[in-house]
C-alpha cells in the first residue's frame, strides 16, 4: 500500500479529555499514526490536545471515534470565530469543573487521612498511639474507592487497550497495600494483623490527588497566555446599514462591511479607518503599553481597545484571516511542537512502565528471598510502584514551551516553533535590512534640485509617477508634494524595477526615477550637474536619485531616514552576547556608513540588491556561521526563509508568519534581543525540566527498590516531581524583554 501523500493532508485539531500521562499521550498519537488515513498526528499531554493531519477519506469525526475507541474523550477544535469563541468557553468551563471536583475530592480525602497519618506524628515524639485495624479500615476505604476510582478507571482503559500508564502504576501499588491490610485485618492471626498499610494507600492517594490538584492548577497558569489572546476575540459589531447602527454576530460581518466602534469598545475584526480618530490599546497584541494613535487611513486589528473617540471602519479582513486569529494559530502550534529531546521522552513513556511493574515484581521476589518479610516486600515493591509515575517526564518540555512562548507573545514576539527556539539559541550572527529595521523607515525629502530651477515641477513628477507605490521613498515623495499642495496626475504602465527605482507613463512621457544603474540601463543622458549633485549629497550620508523624462535627467532627489533611538543600544546588547551584528542595504556607501555609524554595527554592505540578501546569507552559512535575518517580512521573505533564522519585524503581514521563525509584532530593534533571550530561558528550562524528571527516577526506584523509601514517602515525592516541573516552567511567565520602556 502506498503511503499517505502529505500534499493532500488536511489538519484537524481534536481537544482531549482523559490523559493522565505521558504514556497515555504516547499511546494516543500511536494508535492515531496507525489509522488508515491518517499522515500524522502528535498529541500534546501538557494541552490536552491532538493535532493530526489526515487525507479527505478520514474525516474529523472519524478521528474523534479513533480517540474515544482508545479510551479518551476528543472534541473537535473549530477555527471558525464564533465556533471558537464557543468552544473556548467550553473548554474553560471544564477546565474549572475539573479543577473544583479535584479539590473537593482532595479535601474530603485529606480529613479522612489525618486520622491515620496522627499515630505515625506521635510516633516521632515518642508517643504510642495506635487506631484499631478496622477503624483504620473504614477511614481508607472511602479513600481506595472514591478517589481511587479515578485511577481505576484510567487504568482498566489503559489496559482495555494494550496499554499501561501512570494510573496502572498508582493502581497496583495502592491496591496492593489496602489489600494486604484487609487481609491482615480480618483473615489473618493476631500476629501478622500489626502490619497495616491503610496509612500509606490513604495518603498515597491523597498526596497524588494534591499534585493532581497543583498541577491542572499550573498547566492553567503556563497557558494563560494563550487563553488571553483567544479571549479577546469578540463576538458582535455594530454594523451600519444606511443611518441606522445593527449588533450583530461576527459572523454575519462581510469584507467591506462598514462598522462603528464606540470609545472603549473592543474592536470587533480587522479594517481601515475612513473617520474619525482615537487612541488604540493594542498592549496585547504587541506589548506596547502605550496607546497607539490611529487616524483616517489607519489600519485597526480584531482584538485591540479602541480609547476615547468613535472610529468609523471598513473591515478588511474576517475570521480566521484576522491578524489576531493568525496570532493565535501560531502561538498554539508553536505550544504543540515538539522537541527532539521530548521524542526521547515518548520512547521512553511508551516502555516505562511495563519496566516499572517488572521491577516492582523483582523488588517484591528480592525481598522475599532476602528476608523473608512479606511487609518489607511488600512495602518496597510499593514504593517503586508509586515513586516511578512518569508524570514530570511527560509535563517537563510541553509546560516549558507552553510558558516560554506564551511569555513571549504576551512580550509582543510570536514563536513559531521548537525549531525557531532551537535555531535562536544557536545564532552568532545577525544581518539587518536597514530600512525600516535599523532606520524608521520613513526617509524625509531633504533636497530636489531641478536642472531648470523649477523644484515644484519636479516634485510634481516624481510624486505623481509614485501614486500607489509602497516604497518608503514614494511615501516621503508624496508628503512633499501635499505639503506643497502641488496637484498630482496619476501614473500609466508602472513597472518597479528592484533596487534600480521605477518607469512610468505621465502624460504621454516616460519618467523614471532611481540610481545610477537605472539611468545607465536607459541610457539617460548624463549630467555633470547631476553627477555631481548625486556625489554630494551621497558624501553627506543622504540617499539620492534622478529624476528623468525619456533619455534627459531632468533633476535629483536627495533623502534621509533618520536611525532607531534604540537600534544601538540593542546592537549593543546583541554584541555583549557575543553576536557578530552585520547591516546590509541596497543604499550607497556613504549613505550606508552614515548609518552603520550611529547605530555601531560590528559591518556593512551597501549596493546590495534584494536578490543578493540571499547571497550574503548563504556565503556566511558556509563559512560556518549561524545566521539570523532580521528585516521587514515583505520584501526580504526569500532572505528570511534562506537564513538559520528569519526575524521579521514589525510587520505580522500574512508573509512575515509564514517565512518567519520569530516576528516582533512591533518594530522595537529592542526586542531582537530580547527574542534571542526568551528563546534561550525556555531551552534552558525545558532542559532543567527534563534532568530534574530523569533524575528524579534514577535516584528513586533504586532507592525504593533496596526499601530506603516508604510508601508514603514515595508517594509525596512523585506528587511534588510532577508539580515542581511544572512550577519551574511556570517561572518562565515572570520573564520580561530586559531595557524595555
Amino acid at each position: 500500500m502506498n503511503a499517505p501523500s502529505a500534499s493532500a493532508a488536511q489538519t484537524v485539531k481534536l481537544d482531549i479529555t482523559g490523559m493522565t500521562c505521558a504514556g497515555c499521550a504516547s499511546r494516543l498519537e500511536k494508535t492515531l499514526k496507525a489509522t488508515e488515513g491518517v499522515v500524522n498526528a502528535t498529541v500534546n499531554f501538557a494541552l490536552e490536545m491532538a493535532e493530526v493531519d489526515h487525507l479527505p477519506q478520514i474525516a474529523a469525526n472519524d478521528l474523534v471515534d479513533v480517540v474515544t475507541t482508545a479510551g479518551f474523550e476528543a472534541k473537535e477544535r473549530r477555527d471558525e470565530a464564533e465556533a471558537a469563541q464557543k468552544a473556548f468557553e467550553e473548554r474553560e468551563a471544564h477546565s474549572d469543573a475539573e479543577e473544583r471536583k479535584t479539590f473537593q475530592l482532595f479535601a474530603l480525602s485529606t480529613l479522612l487521612a489525618i486520622p491515620l497519618v496522627i499515630p505515625m506524628v506521635l510516633m516521632a515524639f515518642g508517643v504510642q498511639f495506635e487506631l484499631s485495624g478496622v477503624l483504620q479500615f473504614a477511614l481508607a476505604t472511602p479513600i481506595q474507592i472514591f478517589v481511587g476510582a479515578r485511577f481505576y478507571k484510567g487504568a482498566l482503559a489503559a489496559l482495555r487497550h494494550g496499554g499501561a500508564n501512570m494510573d496502572v502504576l498508582v493502581s497496583l501499588g495502592t491496591s496492593a497495600a489496602y489489600l494486604y491490610s484487609v487481609y491482615n485485618v480480618f483473615f489473618a492471626s493476631q500476629a501478622e494483623a500489626a502490619d497495616l498499610y491503610f496509612e500509606a494507600s490513604a495518603v498515597i492517594l491523597t498526596l497524588i490527588l494534591m499534585g493532581k490538584y497543583l498541577e491542572i492548577r499550573a498547566k492553567r497558569s503556563t497557558s494563560a497566555a494563550v487563553r488571553s489572546l483567544i479571549a479577546l476575540r469578540p463576538t458582535t459589531a455594530n454594523k451600519i446599514v444606511g443611518d441606522k447602527i445593527i449588533p450583530v454576530s461576527i459572523s454575519d460581518l462581510r469584507l467591506g462591511d462598514y462598522i462603528v466602534i464606540k470609545p472603549g469598545e473592543r474592536v470587533p475584526t480587522d479594517g481601515l479607518i475612513e473617520d474619525g480618530e482615537s487612541e488604540l490599546d493594542e498592549s496585547m497584541l504587541t506589548g506596547e503599553s502605550l496607546p497607539v494613535h490611529k487616524n483616517t487611513g489607519d489600519q485597526v486589528t480584531g482584538g485591540t481597545i479602541n480609547g476615547s473617540g468613535a472610529i468609523f471602519v471598513r473591515t478588511t479582513a474576517l475570521g480566521e484571516s484576522t491578524r489576531l486569529a493568525q496570532i493565535i494559530r501560531l502561538v498554539e502550534g508553536a505550544q504543540a511542537s515538539k522537541a527532539p529531546l521530548q521524542k526521547l521522552v515518548d520512547k521512553v513513556a511508551a516502555i516505562f512502565v511495563p519496566v516499572i511493574v517488572l521491577i516492582a515484581l523483582a523488588t517484591f521476589a528480592g525481598w522475599m528471598v532476602y528476608s523473608g518479610d512479606v511487609t518489607t516486600a511488600v512495602g518496597a515493591s510499593v514504593a517503586v510502584l508509586v515513586i516511578a509515575c512518569p508524570c514530570a517526564l511527560g509535563l517537563a518540555t510541553p509546560t516549558a514551551l507552553v510558558a516560554g512562548t506564551g511569555a513571549a507573545a504576551k512580550a509582543g514576539i510570536l514563536i513559531r516553533d521548537i525549531e525557531a527556539l532551537e535555531r535562536a539559541h544557536k545564532v552568532d550572527t545577525i544581518l539587518f535590512d536597514k530600512t525600516g529595521t535599523l532606520t524608521v523607515g520613513k526617509p524625509v525629502l531633504t533636497d530636489a534640485q531641478a536642472f531648470d530651477r523649477n523644484d515644484d515641477r519636479l516634485l510634481t513628477i516624481a510624486a505623481s509617477i509614485q501614486l500607489g507605490s509602497e516604497h518608503p521613498l514614494a511615501s516621503a515623495l508624496i508628503r512633499a508634494a501635499e505639503e506643497r499642495n502641488l496637484k498630482l496626475t496619476r501614473p500609466r504602465s508602472i513597472k518597479a524595477i528592484p533596487g534600480k527605482g521605477l518607469i512610468a507613463e505621465l502624460t504621454g512621457q516616460q519618467v523614471s526615477i532611481g540610481n545610477a544603474a537605472l539611468m545607465k540601463d536607459l541610457n539617460v543622458t548624463p549630467s555633470m550637474m547631476g553627477d555631481g549633485l548625486v556625489k554630494t549629497y551621497e558624501s553627506a550620508g543622504k540617499t539620492a536619485v534622478t529624476v528623468a523624462l525619456g533619455d534627459r535627467a531632468i533633476g535629483v532627489l536627495a533623502f534621509v531616514d533618520q536611525a532607531r533611538e534604540t537600534a544601538r543600544e540593542a546592537v549593543e546588547s546583541l554584541k555583549n552576547q557575543g553576536i557578530r551584528t552585520v547591516m546590509i542595504t541596497g543604499d550607497t556607501e556613504l549613505a550606508a556608513k552614515n548609518i552603520a555609524d550611529q547605530v555601531g554595527v560590528d559591518e556593512f554592505q551597501a549596493r546590495v540588491q534584494p536578490e543578493g540578501k540571499n547571497e550574503v546569507v548563504n556565503d556566511l552559512k558556509e563559512q560556518g556561521y549561524h545566521v539570523a535575518m532580521v528585516g521587514d517580512g515583505i520584501n526580504d521573505a526569500p532572505a528570511l526563509a534562506a537564513a538559520d533564522l528569519g526575524i521579521a519585524m514589525g510587520s505580522g503581514a500574512d508573509v512575515a508568519l509564514e517565512t518567519a521563525g520569530v516576528t516582533l509584532m512591533r518594530s522595537e530593534p529592542k526586542m531582537i534581543p530580547a527574542a534571542l533571550d526568551i528563546s534561550k530561558a525556555t531551552l534552558r528550562k525545558i532542559r532543567q525540566n527534563l534532568f530534574w524528571a530523569f533524575i528524579y527516577n534514577i535516584i528513586g526506584i533504586p532507592l525504593a527498590a533496596l526499601g530506603l523509601l516508604s510508601p508514603v514517602i514515595a508517594g509525596a515525592a512523585m506528587a511534588m516531581s510532577s508539580v515542581s516541573v511544572v512550577t519551574n516552567a511556570m517561572l518562565l511567565r515572570r520573564w520580561k524583554p530586559k531595557n524595555m520602556n
